[in-house]
């Protein structure tokens, strides 16, 4: 099923406009939309000034089928929202007792007074029916009218993300306005530029007449979409072009699906009961910050180590002073034997490392760290090289740091299945 109808998101807040928060409400919000079959008509970013907030909802309310707002929800002066939009709609705001008690409810539970202001919050257009928030006081709201669905959600996304999951595809479901199930099936890869994988992959596409393929580059790593124009009941066939494809893309092949790779190798680990230990220079934790985000990840995670200079290397890696001498803190060399030492620290069975970060070429501008491995296997390093200085170095050598561990590991599990069955 592609859905006919235009879904239009709003984001409202100053602070998107001014740049202190990035709009990630539309890439949540869109994501979750085309897993189900559709893609978001557009999106518009206003201020929480009420003539704007008027005057853009009025636009998006006659263009759109199904409308989605988020933010404006809250206690204070500037959240107009729903006091807006309810006037342009002719609904009266009444106040719901029941949203009254459960807001009172929460503040009780954490044990804080409820101020007057949040009152507000109780209050909803009269035709209005509530979403619940079990993370936030400010409930979101429903409404159907002139044929039309308006969604309104609040701004954190620790509260908009489950309702939204929870309270909102499921009643667009129901419509039959989306997907029960994705309409795609996605493929990630790694370690394979954009334009090398589309070479690599064309001549499996060049069979069908009627595949949709997109392409979504990271840093390192590309995502890839296929889909039949013409979808109906060839699931199968769809399942079975990506796995020849996942074929020949050899170990450049990552995962189907969304998982991310700091999941896939944490599973990884998991499955063969190995643990790891992070050491930093450059990345500053950023590894192990990723890492821990996963809840796959406490019993294989065994610990990290932030280190900034020559001490701190000699004091809790025992990285002697002659050696960074000899080699300076971003060589392979040193990336090993931080690797090795961090492993032995925590009693892990790997190690990752990065360096400090080096201008390898002056001429040229790049610059770089080593990766450093440690495993029951081997210990070995890795180049990471970055244009820019470090603009998106940290995204960059995750993705290098963990697909090195992950080649490890797919090595070590065929190893043991080689030998269970010899």
């Amino acid at each position: 099923m592609k859905s006919k109808e235009k879904f239009i998101l709003i984001t409202l807040g100053e602070e998107l406009l001014l740049g202190l928060t990035r709009n990630g409400h539309l890439t949540y919000v869109g994501e979750q939309l085309r897993r189900r079959g559709v893609t978001l008509h557009s999106n518009l970013t206003i201020s929480d000034e009420g003539p704007e907030i008027e005057e853009q909802f009025k636009y998006c309310w006659e263009k759109g089928d199904v409308v989605i707002t988020t933010g404006g929800l809250g206690p204070t002066v500037d959240d107009r929202t729903k006091e807006t939009i309810g006037k342009v709609l002719g609904d009266e705001l009444i106040l719901d007792q029941e949203i009254l008690d459960t807001i009172q409810k929460r503040f009780k539970a954490i044990g804080r007074k409820m101020t007057d202001n949040n009152k507000k919050q109780a209050y909803r257009p009269s035709s209005a029916e509530v979403l619940e928030n079990p993370n936030g006081t400010a409930p979101g709201l429903w409404m159907e009218k002139e044929g039309k669905i308006l969604a309104m959600l609040p701004g954190p996304p620790s509260e908009l993300q489950p309702m939204f999951e929870y309270e909102v595809l499921p009643r667009l479901e129901q419509r039959g306005l989306i997907r029960e199930s994705e309409d795609f099936i996605q493929l990630r890869t790694i370690g394979i530029g954009e334009s090398a994988l589309e070479i690599e992959l064309q001549p499996l596409f060049e069979e069908y007449e009627d595949l949709d393929v997109a392409y979504c580059a990271h840093q390192g790593q590309v995502d890839l979409r296929i889909t039949f124009s013409n979808a109906t009941d060839r699931d199968d066939e769809l399942l079975e072009l990506a796995n020849r494809c996942k074929e020949r893309l050899g170990p450049g092949f990552l995962s189907f699906g969304h998982d991310s790779l700091v999941k896939i190798v944490s599973d990884k680990l998991a499955e063969i009961g190995g643990t790891l230990a992070i050491a930093e220079h450059r990345t500053g934790g950023y590894l192990a910050s990723e890492l821990k985000k996963i809840s796959s990840s406490s019993d294989c995670f065994l610990g990290g180590i932030v280190v900034s200079n020559s001490i701190t290397y000699s004091g809790i890696l025992n990285v002697g002073a002659e050696l960074i001498q000899q080699h300076s803190l971003a060589s392979s060399k040193i990336a090993e034997t931080m690797a090795k030492r961090v492993a032995t620290n925590f009693g892990a069975d790997y190690g990752l490392a990065v360096t400090d970060f080096s201008i390898f070429d002056e001429g040229d501008s790049r610059g770089g760290v080593y990766v450093g491995l440690h495993s029951p296997r081997e210990t070995t390093a890795t180049r990471v090289v970055t244009k820019n200085a470090v603009l998106a170095l940290n995204s960059r050598v995750l993705n290098a740091s963990f697909d090195l561990l992950r080649r490890n590991l797919i090595a070590e599990l065929s190893s043991k299945t080689s030998t269970s069955s010899s």
